[in-house]
């Protein structure tokens, strides 16, 4: 580990890391492209300045909220300026369509949403279930997922049956499998967990289910933006996430992907402009024609146009890198990290799979010799914006980096958690 970050040690111990990362004015930030020469950490070092992050602490919790690059507050704020001084707050169905596209759907699949938790709750209310139809779910659920769950067990009287995670995919499979019964009816498994960091092999689960009729609705907050992802390869019915978090887009923005064959299974209850065929109060008795045969059902009403095309910019920002590009940074920094807290194993027991398929974006440990709250908040002193993880009884720490952080601050984030766990 010395040999590795050697030259960690001329750093001062303060919070702040000076020299890793100079910014640019806003301007220079969201105009000025990458030298297309640019490879390995010189490329990554230049996209850095990309975002307006501070270098007072390194940012490393980005499963909670992913810091927006300066394109997308340009996108904000110049979408804001216009809809305020012409009056003209437009439709947002371009932006829809770009959307869409960049997770591999039709338009008339998705939703837009205001964050996972709204998508999650239209899938599982709108789902058709009866006392005792039986949901698997796992025992690493984020409140999100766990909530709307839980909330229409207790109303409705459906049976959850919650699962540990094992090790590994292939596992995992297994697992799911030997749970199913003639009475279940939804798989509702996150796509990546949000405690450990856990990847499940949806893909193959969907297939599975599929072959049984069993619907799957996958809480996708942590795949949009970490995985090349393309909806339809994967195969599942449904699939919430948001693009605040790894898509790096404003808050206040999610999807709900609604495969087009159980579209008209998935029942809308809340409704408004735009989720309609049409309604007449004047008939006797009052009309109401249907559902638009869309998605588009499940949002209703006036949206922002401004924070819609600040996400088709984020959108757009992992285009113009590359999603698989992306992909491979995000494994590459988890791998690098993981292994740095692998050389602390008498410090640390990491919570996280050691399977690199199960695992993409978040590495979660627990210290062996302090409390981990103690010890997060050293950690937090020493410059660094971590998370800790008190779900699922893990009392751990959960590291989330993403395409702005580098292999430095890795090093860095390592050094001082050596120095508070030793």
């Amino acid at each position: 580990m010395n040999s590795r970050r050697s030259f960690i040690q001329k750093l001062s111990a303060g919070i702040a890391i000076p020299g890793l990362v100079s910014f640019n004015s806003p301007e220079e930030t969201s105009t000025k492209s990458i030298t297309p020469s640019l490879v390995g950490e010189e490329f990554w070092a230049e996209l850095r300045k990309k975002f307006p992050l501070k270098d007072s602490r390194v940012y490393m919790n980005n499963g909670t909220f992913g810091p927006s690059p300066q394109v997308v507050l340009d996108a904000l704020q110049n979408s804001f300026v216009d809809t305020n001084t012409s009056g003209e707050y437009g439709h947002i169905e371009p932006e829809r369509e770009k959307l869409a596209a960049f997770v591999g759907i039709k338009t008339s699949e998705i939703s837009l949403t205001h964050n996972t938790t709204e998508g999650i709750n239209i899938m599982c209310w709108g789902l058709p279930l009866k006392a005792g139809d039986e949901v698997i779910i796992t025992l690493h659920e984020h409140v999100g997922n766990a909530l709307p769950w839980l909330n229409r067990a207790k109303l409705h009287g459906i049976v959850l049956k919650p699962f540990e995670p094992k090790a590994t995919q292939a596992e995992n499979l297994d697992l799911i499998k030997t749970l199913v019964t003639s009475k279940t009816k939804v798989i509702a498994i996150p796509h990546i967990t949000c405690t450990t960091g856990l990847v499940f092999p949806i893909k193959e689960i969907s297939a599975f289910a599929r072959s049984k009729g069993i619907f799957t609705a996958i809480d996708g907050a942590h795949g949009a933006g970490t995985f090349d992802l393309d909806l339809h390869d994967l195969g599942c019915d449904m699939y919430a996430s948001s693009y605040h978090k790894w898509v790096l887009g404003p808050n206040g923005t999610g999807f709900l992907y609604v495969r087009e064959s159980v579209l008209d299974q998935v029942q809308a209850y809340q409704v408004g402009a735009y989720s309609d065929l049409g309604w007449d109060l004047y008939q006797n008795p009052p009309e109401f024609k249907g559902y638009v045969p869309t998605a588009h059902r499940f949002d209703y009403g006036s949206q922002s146009l401004p924070i819609m095309r600040g996400a088709v910019a984020a959108a757009d920002f992992h285009k113009e890198i590359g999603k698989q590009k992306i992909e491979t940074r995000i494994r590459e920094l988890n791998q690098y990290l993981f292994d740095g807290l692998s050389e602390m194993s008498s410090m640390l027991e990491i919570l996280s799979p050691a399977e690199p398929e199960s695992r993409i974006s978040m590495v979660t440990f627990k210290p062996k010799k302090m409390n981990y709250q103690e010890a997060a908040g050293l950690i937090s002193k020493a410059g660094f914006r971590i998370r800790q993880v008190p779900e699922s009884k893990l009392d751990a720490i959960r590291i989330s980096a993403h395409i702005y952080n580098s292999k430095v601050e890795i090093d860095s984030f390592l050094e001082a958690t050596e120095k508070v766990l030793g």
